[in-house]
């Protein structure tokens, strides 16, 4: 299959961790290098939120997942099944 001008190609160590049903936005965070810190900042969200949001306590707002993917230069559907 041939590969379009900008796609990247996803690792195959983050592709087994997402389908191993680990949580994407923590995937994604650490496959860019970030901390929690780091993210919550460039997201505009808090620390504690981004937290909970990771570990599965609760669910984003469109605006917040939207924001977070940005921030992980991904798209909506790379963080929501």
């Amino acid at each position: 299959q041939a590969i379009t001008d900008g796609e990247e190609l996803i690792p195959d160590e983050v592709v087994d961790v997402l389908l191993a049903g680990e949580n994407p936005i923590r995937v994604w965070r650490e496959y860019h290098g970030m901390t929690q810190q780091q993210l919550a900042r460039v997201a505009e969200i808090s620390v504690p939120y981004l937290s909970q949001l990771e570990s599965g306590k609760r669910k984003g707002s469109t605006n917040v997942l939207s924001a977070i993917a940005k921030a992980l230069d991904l798209t909506l559907d790379d963080l929501v099944d």
